[in-house]
Order: C-alpha cells, then sequence, then structure tokens
C-alpha cells in the first residue's frame, strides 16, 4: 500500500438517512462547521467550502465503505453528490442487489441511520485549544473525496482513524497536546484489542 493510502480518514455523521419513493436513498456524509472529538485526541471540524474541489470525483457509495457492496457510483451516473451550507450530501436509487434491498430495509426501519465518507485532507489548520481543552483540527480542502457511506458504526469511534490523524498533527506542528502521546497510545491500544 502506498503511503498516499496510509492517509485515508473515515469521519461519521450522525444525520439521518432517509428512504423516499421508489427506494431512493439520501444522507448527509458530512456536516460543516460542527466540531466532533475523536477519540478523545482533539477536535476536528469540516469548514464550508471543503469539498468544493471534489465533487467531480469518480467518487463510489459504498455499504460500510466496503468495496465489495457498491450501491452507487458518481462516474456512472448512479450517485449524486451536493453541498449546501449545511454539508456534503448523495442520493442514489436503491440498485437491483440483495444487499442494496437489505440495506434500504435497515433504513427505513431506522436500523441504519449515519453516513460516513473517506478522504484525504489537502489542507488543515490546527487551532490551539483554551483553557486545557483539546486542540482542533479545521478541514479547509479534501484533496481526494472516495466515498460516502451509510453505517452501522459511526467512524468517529475508531480510533485507528484517529491515531493516523493524531500521527499527523504531531508531524506537523509542535508535540506539546492536552493528551500525552503515552495516554494517546493506551487508549489506541485499548480500542485495538
Amino acid at each position: 500500500m502506498s503511503n498516499k493510502a496510509t492517509n485515508i480518514e473515515i469521519r461519521t455523521t450522525t444525520s439521518s438517512l432517509k428512504v423516499e419513493e421508489g427506494a431512493v436513498i439520501e444522507g448527509t456524509a458530512a456536516v460543516f462547521n460542527s466540531p466532533t472529538n475523536i477519540g478523545g485526541l482533539f477536535y476536528e471540524e469540516i469548514l464550508t467550502g471543503a469539498f468544493d474541489e471534489v465533487l467531480n470525483d469518480d467518487v463510489r457509495c459504498l455499504l460500510n465503505h466496503n468495496p465489495n457492496y457498491i450501491l452507487g457510483r458518481s462516474k456512472s451516473g448512479t450517485l449524486k453528490l451536493w453541498v449546501d451550507e449545511n454539508g456534503l450530501h448523495y442520493r442514489y436509487n436503491t440498485p437491483d442487489r440483495t444487499f442494496a434491498k437489505d440495506l434500504s430495509d435497515a433504513i427505513d426501519c431506522g436500523d441504519v441511520s449515519q453516513s460516513s465518507f473517506s478522504f484525504i485532507a489537502l489542507e488543515e489548520v490546527w487551532v490551539k485549544g483554551k483553557n486545557g481543552d483539546l486542540d482542533t483540527r479545521q478541514i479547509k480542502k479534501v484533496g481526494k473525496l472516495f466515498d460516502v457511506s451509510p453505517v452501522t458504526y459511526p467512524a468517529y469511534e475508531d480510533t485507528t482513524v484517529a491515531k493516523r490523524s493524531f500521527d499527523l498533527r504531531k508531524k506537523t506542528n509542535d508535540t506539546t497536546t492536552n493528551l500525552s502521546t503515552q495516554k494517546a497510545q493506551l487508549l489506541i491500544n485499548k480500542n485495538l484489542s
């Protein structure tokens, strides 16, 4: 795996998914200007305009980010992406695939209610936390958008993803954080076991 691929990050929003007439699925993959705690290591905020340059990427819609369960693709016209003042949204028609029909049912009854996206950040700003609060990573520009996904579990609880972001933070800024590296590693190890 190339070094570039190891920088792929996944983030989840709690915005609701909905099934519209004709099994059209619509979701919000990212909410703008809404700070989220990433594994107790730092806050992260996706800024308005972060996706402006990647909306024409060849993006897939995958179930739980699994490439074996493709629901739509922007290049083929089966996935629509757009942004508004609230965030990044997506829509697809449920394809004639067993897993997609099962997912539509799970969304309709509320068993699956969250969305996610995987990306590589192109431009970010770190804001030092005040009064002992965690630092905030602001994503100004996304360099690559890989997929949007209806998900069973939110990626924000996935410390492995947060660890990759935390490692990038250590490389790009001073190592003074509100969570010691040792405590962060203990948290990561705990979540990996």
